[in-house]
C-alpha cells in the first residue's frame, strides 16, 4: 500500500500528465504477458511481424513476472503534451549508474543481460526502445493520445460535476482518497506513506494498465491508472441503432452519435467505425451545426461529444 498525504494545497496542485515513454515501457508488459492484456491483443497482433524484428532480448528484460518496470520508464510528464523525443533524450543524459540502481529497486539486481559497463547497457536501452517506439508504437501514437486526452476530459468534467474526492475515486479500485490520503493498493505489501509537501500528484492514464500502479522508487509523487476506451480503439465499433433516429439521421450519423456517449476525436471513431478520418469529420461537422454534437480542441486533437439535445434526440425525450 502506497500512500500519499496530501495538505489542502497539494489537492490543488493534482494536475494531469501524458507520458509515451510511460506507454511505451508499459507496453513491454503487454508484449511479456499477453494473456493478461486482453484489450490490447488488437494491437499485438497488429505488431507482431514487427517486433520479431527488435531486441527482444533488452525489451523483455526490462519487465519481470510481477509487471514491474524500472522507473526510468516511468517518467513524471510535465504536461499533456510531452513529447517522446524530450523523453528519450533525458533517458539518454540521466547517470547510467542511476540507471543501473533503478534496475536494482526494481528487480532486486542488474539483469544479466545488462551486466558490465552501465552506459553501455543504457545505451542498448535506449536503442531498443527507439525501435520498438518507431515500429510499433508510433504509427498508432495519434490513436492512443487521443483515448487518453479523452479521459483526462472526461476526468475534467467529473471534477467539475462531483468533485475531485470523486474523480480520483474513479480513477481505479485499487485507488481510493478520503481526508487529505491518496492510497494505491500495491502489488508489494509494504506499506509506504509520502507526504507530498508541495511536489504536486500527477496522474497518467495509460492503455496498458488494468489497476492504479505506481513507481517503484520514491521518485515525485505518480499515479498510473487505465484510461477508460482502451479495448474500443483496436476494435469496430457494433451498435444497434435506434431505428426512428436512424430513418431521419442516416444509419452512420446515427452511429456515430451514439458513440459520443465520451468524447472522442475523428480519428479515433474512424479506427473504430473502419471508415475514414475525413468521411467520420463530414458526419461529425452537420451534427456539431445541427445542435447535436459539441467540439473541443484539446492539444493537437478535436474532441466531440453528445450534446443534451442529441441524448433527448437518441432517447425519446425532451431537451431542457
Amino acid at each position: 500500500m502506497l500512500r500519499y498525504l496530501l495538505t489542502e494545497d497539494d489537492v490543488g496542485a493534482v494536475r494531469f500528465g501524458i507520458s509515451p515513454l510511460c506507454e511505451l515501457g508499459l507496453s513491454l508488459r503487454a508484449i511479456a504477458m499477453p494473456s493478461r492484456f486482453p484489450l490490447q491483443l488488437g494491437w499485438l497482433r497488429r505488431t507482431e511481424a514487427a517486433r520479431a524484428e527488435l531486441d527482444l532480448t533488452a525489451l523483455l528484460a526490462l519487465v519481470d513476472e510481477r509487471g514491474w518496470t524500472p522507473d526510468f520508464l516511468n517518467p513524471r510528464p510535465a504536461s499533456p503534451l510531452t513529447r517522446i523525443e524530450d523523453e528519450f533524450a533525458a533517458l539518454a543524459a540521466m547517470s547510467p549508474d542511476v540507471a543501473r540502481l533503478d534496475l536494482i529497486a526494481a528487480f532486486g539486481r542488474v539483469p544479466e543481460v545488462f551486466a558490465g559497463r552501465p552506459d553501455r547497457a543504457l545505451a542498448r536501452i535506449v536503442t531498443a526502445l527507439r525501435a520498438l517506439w518507431t515500429t510499433c508504437v508510433e504509427p498508432y501514437w495519434p490513436r492512443m493520445r487521443t483515448v487518453l486526452e479523452a479521459d483526462i476530459v472526461h476526468r475534467g468534467r467529473l471534477i467539475a460535476q462531483s468533485g475531485l474526492a470523486a474523480m480520483l475515486n474513479s480513477l481505479s479500485p485499487r485507488v481510493g482518497y478520503a481526508h487529505g490520503a491518496l492510497e494505491i493498493a500495491l502489488v508489494d505489501p509494504t506499506p509506504r506513506t509520502r507526504r507530498v509537501g508541495g511536489e504536486g500528484v500527477t496522474l497518467v492514464p495509460t492503455m496498458f494498465t488494468r489497476r492504479g500502479s505506481a513507481p517503484v522508487g520514491d521518485g515525485p509523487p505518480m499515479i498510473l491508472y487505465p484510461a477508460r476506451g482502451q479495448g474500443a480503439l483496436w476494435e469496430a465499433e457494433r451498435i444497434g441503432n435506434p431505428s426512428a433516429v436512424t430513418a431521419v439521421l442516416g444509419e452512420t450519423r446515427t452511429a456515430l452519435m451514439t458513440a459520443l456517449t465520451e468524447p472522442a476525436s475523428s480519428t479515433e471513431l474512424a479506427v473504430r467505425f473502419g471508415v475514414t478520418t475525413s468521411a467520420v469529420n463530414q458526419h461529425l461537422r452537420v451534427l456539431r451545426d445541427a445542435g447535436l454534437a459539441t467540439s473541443t480542441r484539446y492539444g493537437r486533437s478535436v474532441l466531440y461529444l453528445r450534446s443534451e439535445l442529441g441524448t433527448a434526440l437518441l432517447s425519446g425525450g425532451d431537451a431542457h
